[in-house]
């Protein structure tokens, strides 16, 4: 089972819910796991210990730094107050705690707010990044775009037909900016489901059918991908 952990983030400590891989986890590739906007929670938490049974090492960095919320409201004014500098550095050091404790190979998973998320820490560390899988995520600070022509990790993106936000022409469009810049990409969008349809906490929007398929091929995605 994981634990919280501690690792340094470019001066200060940043932590985190780490799971190691049940079986040679200095052999295993890591995942790190952004969170929504209700920040590290138990949901993600569990993400983490699903991707450890699925033979990787695994790490959701607490941005949030110990706050989370169950609150709309109050999720997106966190989500809004993000210091995304501290939240660069933070995710940058996930990598780098990742890299040290397998064999070096690091992908990137993110849900919502940490979708987008996971494609800003693919530009930022393009060293480090192979494979980036976004569920339901967009970038919804003006001043946060990333500059795609940095990206050097393959794209598997998961989104929701009957999503509001990160709708089917959001979709579509990122899908072409990221070929524009060169980016092998791979976009899956599920009909009939919501926004946060791999949530099984919510059961309001939780579709068990494309949760499903969407992991199973997340897991394949990153297996070919980080070996």
């Amino acid at each position: 089972m994981g634990d919280i952990v501690e690792f340094p983030s470019n001066g200060t400590n940043g932590r985190g819910h780490f799971a190691p891989a049940a079986e040679g986890p200095e052999t295993r590739p890591g995942i790190v796991v952004i969170q929504e906007w209700w920040g590290l929670v138990p949901h993600i938490r569990d993400v983490c210990e699903r991707f450890a049974a699925e033979g990787f090492n695994a790490l959701a960095p607490d941005l949030y730094r110990g706050e989370t919320t169950t609150e709309p409201d109050e999720a997106g004014k966190a989500m809004m107050a993000l210091n995304l500098d501290q939240a660069g550095r933070d995710m940058s050091g996930a990598v780098d705690f990742l890299r040290d404790k397998g064999n070096g190979r690091v992908g990137v998973v993110g849900f919502c707010m940490g979708g987008g998320l996971a494609l800003v820490l693919a530009t930022q560390r393009p060293d480090a990044v192979s494979a980036v899988a976004p569920f339901y995520g967009l970038i919804p600070w003006k001043d946060a775009q990333p500059d795609y022509s940095k990206l050097r990790a393959a794209v598997q993106g998961h989104y929701a037909a009957e999503d509001g936000w990160a709708n089917p022409d959001a979709v579509r469009s990122l899908e072409t900016t990221l070929r524009d810049s060169g980016v092998e990409v791979e976009m899956f969008i599920y009909p009939g489901a919501d926004h946060a349809f791999f949530n099984d906490s919510r059961p309001e929007v939780y579709d068990p059918a494309a949760a499903e398929l969407a992991w199973s091929r997340t897991i394949e995605f990153f297996r070919a991908r980080l070996g």
